[in-house]
C-alpha cells in the first residue's frame, strides 16, 4: 500500500491528511517510481488554499509537481527505463507520495552527485527560471537585475544567467550576500536607498530584470532602471502583470499575465517560449515609462 498526502476541501494547512491507498500499476507509457523526495513549490499551496483556481474538488486531491525517486516498474512499452534506475519526475501529478506513476517521457536520470532533496528541488524552480530567462532574451553581454535572488527560483536565475554570458546583479538580504556572490551575482541590500545602490553597482544601467520578489520597492525600482517595462517580468505579481505592463511567468499565477501588447505567447513553466527579444539597447531611463 501507498501513503499519501491529500486534501477534499480548499483551505489552511490543516485540511491536509495523510492517506493509505493501494498501489499504482504502471501505465504502458510509464513506470511507478518510489518517491525519496517531494517537491514542495509555492503553486501548492495556491491551489490547497484556493488563491490559485482549480476545478471542482471531486476525489481527493494529492500536491506535488516534482519528485525524486527510484523507479519500481515499468509499463510494456517503455524501454529506457528499468526497476532500480534513480530518476527526477518532472511535471508530475500528485507528487507527495510514496508510490507515484508517471509517464516515461517525464523522467530525468538523477545525476549521482545530486541528493534526493535537491533532486526533487530542481524541477519548478529551475524550469521557471529557466522559462524567464530565455523569454526575456538573456544573452551574453546582458546585465541583467534580479528582485529576491536567494530564493530558489532567483539562485537558478543567476547560475543559467551566468551560464548565457549575463552579468547578474541580486537583491537580497545580507545575510544571504555571501552565497549570492557564490553564485556568481553582484549581491545589493534591500531597503531605504535602494535605487541608488543599483545604480552605483551598474553605471551602465540593466538590461533586463527579474522580479522574483513581487514588492512595491523592487517593482518601483524597475521602472526608473528600464524604461521599456517589456524588459522587466515577474514570477509574483503575475495577476498584475498586464496592469503594470510588464511580462509574467510561472504555475501559480491565477489568471493569463502577460500584457496583450506584448507581442509574446503564454507558455507553461517548463516550456522554452518561442518569443525571445534580442537585447539590442540598455536602458537607464530615471523616470517610469507609461
Amino acid at each position: 500500500m501507498a501513503t499519501q498526502i491529500q486534501y477534499t476541501r480548499l483551505g489552511d494547512p490543516d485540511v491536509l491528511e495523510v492517506a493509505t491507498v493501494p498501489d499504482p500499476v504502471a501505465p504502458v507509457d510509464g513506470v511507478v517510481v518510489e518517491v525519496r523526495a517531494a517537491g514542495v513549490n509555492p503553486i501548492d499551496g495556491k491551489l490547497r488554499s484556493g488563491a490559485r483556481p482549480s476545478a471542482p474538488i471531486t476525489e481527493p486531491r494529492v500536491p506535488g509537481a516534482d519528485a525524486a525517486g527510484v523507479v519500481l516498474s515499468v509499463g510494456a512499452d517503455v524501454d529506457d527505463w528499468a526497476p532500480g534506475d534513480e530518476v527526477v519526475v518532472r511535471n508530475a501529478r500528485g507528487a507527495y507520495t510514496t508510490h507515484l506513476a508517471a509517464p516515461a517521457s517525464h523522467l530525468v536520470r538523477k545525476p549521482a552527485a545530486v541528493s534526493w532533496e535537491q533532486a526533487a528541488a530542481i524541477g519548478v524552480p529551475v524550469g521557471t527560471a529557466h522559462q524567464a530567462l530565455v523569454s526575456l532574451g538573456v544573452e551574453p553581454g546582458t546585465t541583467l537585475l534580479i528582485h529576491g535572488g536567494s530564493g530558489s527560483v532567483g539562485r537558478a536565475a543567476i547560475q543559467l544567467a551566468r551560464r548565457m554570458g549575463a552579468a547578474v546583479i541580486a537583491t537580497g538580504s545580507a545575510a544571504n550576500h555571501e552565497r549570492l556572490r557564490e553564485l556568481g551575482a553582484t549581491p545589493v541590500a534591500y531597503g531605504p536607498g535602494l535605487l541608488d545602490r543599483l545604480r552605483a553597482v551598474a553605471p551602465d544601467g540593466y538590461d533586463l530584470i527579474l522580479d522574483a520578489i513581487g514588492t512595491d520597492e523592487a517593482l518601483e525600482a524597475s521602472f526608473a532602471l528600464v524604461g521599456d517595462r517589456s524588459r522587466i517580468g515577474t514570477i509574483v505579481v503575475g495577476p498584475r502583470a498586464a496592469e503594470l505592463g510588464i511580462r509574467a511567468w510561472g504555475g501559480g499565477n491565477p489568471v493569463p499575465s502577460l500584457p496583450t501588447n506584448c507581442g509574446c505567447a503564454t507558455t507553461p513553466t517548463h516550456s522554452r517560449s518561442t518569443s525571445s527579444p534580442t537585447v539590442s539597447s540598455r536602458w537607464t531611463s530615471r523616470e517610469p515609462s507609461h
